[in-house]
């Protein structure tokens, strides 16, 4: 599960070479001991728990690249490693 983005010790992947299909496109979000999968549409957690205020900064910046993370969902849905986005500055 290749890393897509890093800021403030919060560590965001995706994965890809998806062998069943997810049907809601998500991250995958680690921090300290948690870890927390998220939905790309609406930033809401799908398993998992982080920080609220950790939790806040992922969603922020959830909405400013919505539209990158979906395109890498994509890539990801057809095995291709996505690509990396800005972390949260």
């Amino acid at each position: 599960m290749p890393t897509i983005s890093m800021f403030y010790g919060i560590i965001i992947s995706m994965f890809f070479e998806i062998k069943e299909k997810h049907h809601l496109p998500h991250i995958h979000v680690r921090y300290q001991n948690f870890k927390i999968s998220l939905a790309i549409e609406d930033g809401m957690p799908l398993a998992g728990e982080l920080p609220a205020r950790q939790l806040r900064m992922v969603q922020v910046w959830v909405d400013l690249h919505r539209e990158e993370l979906l395109a890498d969902w994509e890539l990801a849905k057809e095995g291709v490693e996505p690509f990396r986005i800005d972390p949260l500055k």
